[in-house]
């Protein structure tokens, strides 16, 4: 199946949410949380991530993740996770490192609920939580839809051929990381691979006339009105910052977190507009679309 086609088939399953001026919405990706350890390739970025979080949680945002929030290639299952990032919330759609997660006997086991060793209960934490490949968000006209995916759809070892990608990178390359050696086949850390995946990805937006707002390759995309509408959030997993896409009062923004510094010396978490805000609806222009 080519890369268009696969794209397609997760547009066709995808629920549908409509959105207006009033929604608030944040799009991240790309966390990898791990168990905490060496190879724990988020953990520097935590205390960003919850700061951020706590920033929408606070305001009312809704928050999207979609994909790889947990590093479940290098990581056997959720347990020592939960531990690590108790106080992280919410995983809607999955990606190539954590696609177990669409196994319902999985999400069952080890998002309903967890086992709590400091108070040695079983605490809910997700229960009947359901996480998809694919989410539409329909903005004021039933033909206004941007999808939300991964983006690891548009290559074959991340998708068809995803447990064969699990195996190299477990077994491998993960072991190989913690001498210094990097993965040759991860989209993420290539720059020929992470231009390749976003080719594929807009050849689909050009194709379909769709806006689309993908992760997977860690290298943030924002479309200006008349440009293909294809938009990237970038990771969490970026040296010392972490990136994601805003939505808010009908505008469209990508954003940074990261560690500035006050006058006094004293360090504390800064948000940062990078690019936009541009208005939601100019791009469903036709004639502004680049298509």
């Amino acid at each position: 199946m080519n890369p268009v086609r696969r794209i397609n088939r997760v547009f066709n399953s995808s629920q549908e949410i409509v959105i207006d001026d009033f929604s608030k919405i944040i799009i991240m990706s790309d966390c990898h949380r791990g168990d905490g350890g060496w190879g724990d390739n988020f953990s520097r970025n935590k205390n960003l991530y919850i700061a951020a979080l706590r920033y929408y949680y606070d305001k009312g945002y809704t928050y999207i993740e979609i994909g790889d929030g947990d590093e479940l290639w290098e990581n056997r299952n959720n347990t020592d996770i939960v531990e690590a990032y108790r106080d992280v919330f919410l995983i809607l759609l999955y990606g190539n490192h954590d696609m177990i997660k669409k196994d319902e006997e999985f999400v069952r086991n080890n998002l309903y609920e967890f086992y709590d060793e400091r108070t040695n209960r079983i605490i809910p934490l997700f229960p009947d939580i359901k996480i998809h490949e694919g989410l539409i968000l329909v903005y004021k006209n039933k033909m206004n839809k941007i999808l939300l995916t991964h983006g690891h759809q548009v290559e074959i070892l991340n998708s068809d051929l995803w447990r064969l990608g699990r195996f190299l990178v477990r077994y491998i390359w993960r072991p190989l990381e913690l001498y210094g050696v990097n993965n040759p086949t991860s989209t993420a850390k290539n720059h020929k691979k992470k231009n390749k995946a976003a080719k594929k990805l807009t050849e689909w937006v050009k194709k379909e006339k769709h806006m689309l707002i993908a992760g997977h390759n860690h290298m943030p995309a924002f479309a200006e009105v008349g440009d293909i509408p294809y938009f990237n959030d970038g990771s969490c997993v970026h040296y010392f910052s972490i990136t994601g896409i805003e939505i808010i009062k009908g505008k469209i923004m990508l954003v940074r977190w990261y560690t500035n510094t006050r006058n006094d010396g004293t360090l504390y978490v800064d948000r940062e507009i990078i690019a936009g805000p541009r208005n939601l609806i100019d791009y469903f222009n036709r004639s502004e679309m680049g298509l």
